[in-house]
């Protein structure tokens, strides 16, 4: 196989800039960083233009169009936060070339009845619900058990056991979403369920959407915050995620379609809504409305007060299927939204590039990813422009390379 020489590009290798660099890729992995182009080479002119890692979404709900999807926008591995792209059900995705890569976290640890069974309208089957990969097992999806600490603790291994790339508890007793009074995972549960996670080496995150619920995964010792909460913070709040080495996902462009906040103005760009399709596009000119008292200001100071602590912000969208009523995000365009969100909280642009990359790959243990750097899969996306000073060049889309397979090609 020949090797790819990308030349003249300026180089955002996941942590820093190195200038205009060449980067030399072969069989699915960068072999070097600088140097001569090799004798041979095929050379991809990147005059102009930046080299920056695969994007990771480190939230979504997902199957594979909307992986395929998410890679048209450079967006190399998506994580799941509640579905089936488990170990054993993604061997055909892990092969394709054509679709992200995926982790999950299977099913999440949520009671009966509690969230996210109120979004959904008699009849709805969300992602997750349903095994797309039956072609591969006919064996159902592991439903973990929420209801005690034992329960919680006991599904853990067979989470694991399932494929679960790491686990998912949910806190919501459904205010934020326009259904108070759930049922909603106890203390004592979480607490039980972390634990068990912890004995067997897996990593844990949590839905929590108010300060109450990111208290208690405070408590249990989760590692990280899948949302960020939408009120406003106080010293002490940050103090205890810093102090906890938690990461937070904070998932502004979820909070905002919560507060009414649709995703028109992402939409109303060529380079985004060229890349959907009616469905798509409706649902990110929709929104959640759950919470329009909320205020979107409060989830950007908070943003900016944990990354000024020192806490690992990490790119997600929450992005799942297109209807309306999920509204206002989508796979991949959401990621390029979220990125601008970062930036306008008050991170540089190259700290909101490094949440998508670097801190990601490395907070959840994606040692092979998230750099640019000899030995590494070679997921790139090849930008015009500069998006280590203007963020929203992220989108001016030249070309992605998932694997060392350029896209297209």
């Amino acid at each position: 196989m020949p090797t790819t020489a990308i030349t003249g590009a300026r180089v955002f290798d996941g942590e820093k800039s190195l200038g205009v660099t060449t980067v030399c890729v072969r069989e699915g992995k960068i072999v070097r960083v600088g140097g001569p182009v090799p004798e041979g080479a095929d050379v991809v002119d990147g005059d102009g233009a930046t080299l920056v890692p695969g994007l990771i979404d480190a939230h979504v709900h997902t199957d594979p169009s909307f992986l395929a999807m998410a890679l048209r926008f450079g967006v190399t591995t998506e994580l799941e936060m509640g579905g089936v792209c488990t170990r054993r059900r993604r061997r055909g995705i892990s092969a394709d070339d054509t679709l992200a890569d995926v982790r999950s976290a299977g099913l999440g640890l949520t009671p009966p009845g509690g969230h996210p069974e109120e979004l959904f309208p008699p009849g709805f089957v969300p992602v997750g619900a349903h095994d797309p990969f039956s072609d591969e097992t006919a064996e159902p999806p592991c439903e973990p058990d929420a209801t005690s600490p034992e329960g919680a603790a006991a599904s853990i291994p067979r989470l694991l056991a399932d494929g679960s790339d790491y686990i998912k508890f949910i806190i919501d007793d459904g205010s934020i979403a326009g259904h108070p009074g759930l049922p909603m995972i106890d203390q004592a549960t979480l607490n039980a369920g972390v634990a068990a996670a912890k004995r067997h080496g897996a990593l844990t995150v949590a839905h929590t959407l108010t300060v109450e619920a990111t208290r208690m995964a405070v408590e249990a010792g989760v590692d990280g915050l899948a949302h960020l909460f939408v009120g406003p913070h106080d010293e002490e709040i940050i103090a205890l995620v810093e102090e906890a080495g938690m990461f937070v996902v904070p998932c502004v462009v979820l909070n905002a379609s919560l507060m009414g906040i649709t995703g028109a103005e992402l939409a109303d760009d060529p380079r985004v809504s060229s890349r959907l399709d009616a469905a798509w596009e409706q649902t990110l000119r929709s929104s959640f409305n759950s919470y329009p008292q909320g205020d979107l200001g409060d989830v950007l100071a908070t943003v900016k007060a944990l990354d000024e602590a020192g806490v690992g912000v990490l790119v997600g969208t929450d992005a799942s299927v297109p209807v309306p009523f999920l509204g206002g995000l989508a796979h991949g365009a959401s990621v390029h939204h979220e990125l601008q969100h970062l930036v306008r909280a008050g991170l540089t642009p190259e700290r909101a590039l490094r949440a998508a990359t670097a801190t990601t790959a490395r907070r959840f243990a994606l040692s092979d990813r998230g750099r640019i750097a000899e030995g590494l899969r070679a997921d790139l996306l090849l930008v015009d422009g500069d998006p280590t000073t203007t963020i929203s060049d992220t989108l001016n889309t030249r070309a992605v390379w998932r694997g060392g397979a350029r896209l297209g090609t």
